[in-house]
């Protein structure tokens, strides 16, 4: 199509009516908002066209590639090795980046990340490293290229630059009701990782109650649209099906994850997170190269964690980028909290539901998380587990607590924990933490 002819609101009314629309036409939208040309109310109504009629493959990859070229796409050809980059679709207490960055780095993958800062739950991996005293993650690109190339890890924020129309049309969906679109979160997802300059992509969909998709079904079809595109766009991609039916770990906050991840590098951590995250780091190990299969990634990934090659290798992190190493050692060098309110069992029985959803908006309540960008962050806040599902509590007995600075917000938050735990007689079974994985 000519696009010198094209009309907006004839783009937007073929989507309307259920009409495929040609690679040019997504490209003129994309490329108009971005620009200014198009306004926010246009756009507002393209999106829930494609909200309710969708796209398909090619539609969704058309979007992801103009996405893409809406920005500059990083030069990381400088550094020596595969890189892996890592992104998880989201979730509660998920600091896996934190761990498995570190040890997939140990065992001699260059991970070159470029993370973003949290909307909603908590803050983003951006936050949770800045919870840290001095660390910077507003590097230079030549300086993030040195320190990947003597670390072997750095984890930065993600530049402006990069994918920019993917930054205003993401806002616009967010006060829209139109996240929540398979086409639309692969080309938000899709669009930065293909132009942040990693060789291999590796994706942890989440799927369950703090989650986007909440079935096995959901996830499968956005896991497998996500590796088509990068695999479609030179990138070696796989993707893990992951359960976010509970929270992920014992913390959900920002400094408070930082110390769960500091204790899973030690070898003391949680099952669950210590498992998935020796799981995505053996994955990142096996994309890069360094392992010729999964089972030997593993192997590879589990001696760097009990020889302690993945803790210093935190460490490099952390000291590579003005932040200070000793709080692997002294916790007390985090944030934290003034305030501790303690949510105590109100009968005897086993822990049959932690909902994650619930979980996260009273992480959110506490002042870990954001609901509008401009809002700050306590980065001492969250939410700390000190049991979860399927384990037997006697009545009074503290289940988790809730911290933070302002005794308003953690009351609000307290209240929302009370209602997302249920305690049952029936001894509950406990769900699979991986469903599944597409692609290699």
């Amino acid at each position: 199509m000519d696009r010198g002819n094209m009309n907006t609101v004839d783009v937007i009314t073929r989507k309307r009516d259920g009409f495929k629309l040609e690679a040019d036409e997504i490209r003129y939208m994309v490329e108009g908002y971005t620009q200014g040309d198009i306004p926010d109310y246009q756009m507002a109504a393209f999106l829930m066209a494609v909200y309710f009629r969708e796209m398909d493959r090619e539609e969704t990859v058309a979007l992801t590639e103009a996405m893409k070229s809406s920005g500059d796409t990083a030069d990381l050809t400088a550094i020596k090795g595969i890189k892996v980059d890592k992104h998880s679709t989201g979730g509660v207490g998920d600091k896996t980046t934190l761990i498995a960055g570190p040890l997939a780095a140990a065992c001699g993958v260059p991970v070159a990340k470029m993370s973003g800062r949290g909307l909603g739950f908590t803050g983003g991996t951006v936050d949770k490293l800045e919870s840290i005293p001095g660390f910077s993650t507003a590097v230079e690109e030549k300086e993030f290229i040195r320190l990947v190339n003597e670390n072997g890890i750095a984890v930065i924020g993600q530049t402006g630059q990069i994918a920019p129309a993917d930054k205003k049309i993401y806002a616009l969906r967010d006060v829209t009701a139109t996240v929540e679109n398979l086409s639309l979160i692969t080309s938000s997802i899709m669009s930065k990782k293909l132009a942040s300059g990693s060789d291999a992509i590796l994706l942890d969909v989440k799927c369950g109650s703090g989650a986007f998709m909440k079935t096995i079904g959901e996830a499968e079809k956005l896991a497998s649209l996500m590796v088509d595109i990068g695999t479609a766009g030179g990138k070696r991609t796989a993707a893990l099906i992951t359960d976010m039916s509970q929270p992920l770990g014992m913390g959900v906050g920002n400094a408070i994850e930082v110390r769960e991840a500091i204790e899973v590098l030690k070898g003391k951590g949680p099952e669950d997170i210590t498992e998935l995250s020796v799981r995505l780091a053996a994955m990142m190990v096996y994309l890069g190269e360094k392992a010729e299969d999964e089972e030997k990634a593993v192997e590879m990934v589990r001696k760097a964690l009990e020889d302690g090659r993945g803790l210093e290798k935190f460490r490099e992190l952390v000291k590579g980028q003005g932040g200070n190493p000793r709080i692997t050692e002294d916790y007390s060098l985090l944030p934290e909290g003034k305030i501790c309110l303690p949510l105590r069992a109100w009968e005897d029985g086993y822990i049959e539901e932690i909902d994650a959803m619930r979980t996260g908006l009273a992480s959110q309540h506490s002042g870990a998380g954001r609901e509008k960008k401009e809002d700050a962050i306590d980065l001492s806040a969250g939410i700390l587990f000190n049991h979860k599902v399927g384990v037997f509590v006697k009545k009074g007995e503290t289940i988790c607590e809730v911290y933070g600075n302002d005794v308003k917000k953690a009351e609000k938050a307290l209240e929302e924990m009370s209602n997302a735990v249920r305690i049952s007689k029936d001894e509950p079974g406990v769900p699979a933490l991986i469903k599944k994985t597409i692609g290699r």
